[in-house]
């Protein structure tokens, strides 16, 4: 007589953790990832990224705090893939390939650049007295805070036509840019509104034959 099989209640559950098991290898994740960077290599956190097929919105995620996203659920087929995020430029991969149970990893291909538009640029030259332009003059931006003190934001060299560029966040704000050149200084100070171009021009006392 053959023994009776008896399924005890621990293996009936280590039947269906197998069972379990096999189907979530069955059932892969489709979709893409990858992280959303600035030009200078430094994640952008909470950036949109959307997939769009033939037109069609197929889905969409939110960078982490160090610019990573993954994007699942979509169905395979060919896709364009554009990043937003506030304060950058939008970019768009096109003919993005998405396979059948695989996570396409799209690296660090994904760069914004700064959205110029939400910036205050400083756009200045030095001048010598004569009015040529003076090479490798020492430009410092300091912000003048409303009790008078005044705080150093940073630094820069003029170029060999004179010219040099400092990038601010929007906002109203007090500054004051100081060229110097051979002992000589000179500085300017500049109330912002708001994101635009804003324009200095720094002559130093100093003529062009004494350089």
């Amino acid at each position: 007589m053959r023994p009776k099989t008896v399924t005890t209640p621990f293996l009936a559950f280590a039947v269906m953790l197998l069972c379990a098991s096999a189907f979530g290898v069955l059932a892969q994740a489709t979709g893409v990832k990858g992280k959303v960077r600035t030009n200078t290599g430094q994640g952008i956190s909470g950036a949109v990224v959307t997939a769009s097929k033939e037109g069609k919105e197929a889905g969409s995620a939110r960078t982490s705090s160090d610019g990573g996203f993954e994007l699942t659920g979509l169905d395979p087929g060919f896709y364009s893939v554009r990043v937003e995020a506030d304060g950058y430029a939008s970019g768009t991969l096109v003919g993005i390939e998405v396979k059948k149970n695989r996570v396409r990893n799209l690296g660090d291909r994904l760069f914004l650049s700064v959205d110029q538009g939400t910036l205050v640029i400083l756009r200045g030259s030095v001048f010598f007295r004569e009015g040529t332009s003076v090479t490798a003059a020492k430009v410092d931006l300091e912000k003048v805070n409303p009790d008078g003190s005044v705080q150093k934001i940073g630094s820069a060299n003029s170029n060999v036509s004179g010219e040099f560029m400092f990038r601010r966040p929007d906002g109203k704000a007090t500054y004051r840019v100081t060229a110097r050149y051979k002992g000589v200084s000179g500085s300017k100070e500049i109330i912002v509104e708001n994101a635009a171009v804003y324009r200095i021009a720094i002559i130093l006392d100093l003529a062009s034959k004494d350089r």
